[in-house]
């Protein structure tokens, strides 16, 4: 593997459990075993490197968005893309856990991020026309806008409200299941709207989303693809 690919993977895993706030590049240098000097080779600053993980981020959570063009969606198609969107938060929850923090101190991401808002948008309303086509859902265009604008609001901030609200415990800490349980606002924002099949297994999938159970947290570095890493 790569030096650079082993820096982002394990520099993710690093921000992902402790914090990017608490991670130097002196502790990931430490981390891997390599010299200072042989990490500022391939990326001049930690802020170099959270870039580029935000691009990685931004490339897989795009591509989970992406509509069918050979035929009509269906109701496998739509959970796929909230499993999909959630499992990417989770893979990258050290950048929506302290966002405010990230974008403040880096202007490069702040534009870039923003760009990403706009696209990620824009392809969720194609994923709702596609929806409508298959008959999945009812909604009117005014409505559609609001409902992904509410979707966007739910999934980026949803990490944050897990760890500080205490609605789930005091001093909890973020788990898959308590990412997951973000489906279920999801789900309880598209009810009205929904139809078909959607309609008919509603029920069914607010059983299966609304509770928390224990499950065991992998090592973020171990569970990302390398090829979405690399140049």
């Amino acid at each position: 593997m790569k030096t650079k690919d082993r820096i982002l993977i394990k520099s993710l895993g690093l921000f992902n459990a402790d914090g990017e706030r608490n991670v130097t590049t002196n502790h990931i240098a430490a981390a891997l075993n390599i010299s200072p000097g042989n990490l500022y080779y391939h990326f001049r600053s930690k802020e170099d490197i959270i870039f580029a993980l935000f691009q990685a981020y931004q490339s897989s959570m795009l591509d989970s968005l992406s509509v069918p063009q050979d035929r009509v969606m269906t109701y496998d198609d739509k959970m796929g893309y909230l499993e999909a969107i959630f499992n990417q938060l989770w893979e990258y929850r050290f950048l929506h856990r302290d966002l405010g923090h990230l974008l403040e101190e880096s202007q490069r991401l702040r534009v870039a991020y923003r760009e990403f808002a706009k696209k990620v948008m824009a392809q969720a309303y194609q994923v709702y026309s596609g929806l409508r086509e298959a008959d999945l859902v009812v909604i009117g265009e005014q409505e559609v806008r609001g409902l992904i604008v509410n979707i966007w609001i739910v999934t980026t901030s949803w990490a944050s409200f897990v760890t500080s609200s205490g609605f789930f415990g005091d001093e909890v800490a973020l788990s898959r299941s308590h990412l997951r349980r973000g489906i279920f606002q999801i789900i309880c924002l598209e009810a009205p709207y929904l139809k078909g099949e959607a309609r008919d297994r509603l029920s069914e999938l607010m059983r299966r989303y609304e509770g928390i159970e224990n499950e065991s947290q992998p090592n973020a570095s171990q569970s990302v693809e390398l090829g979405v890493l690399t140049d």
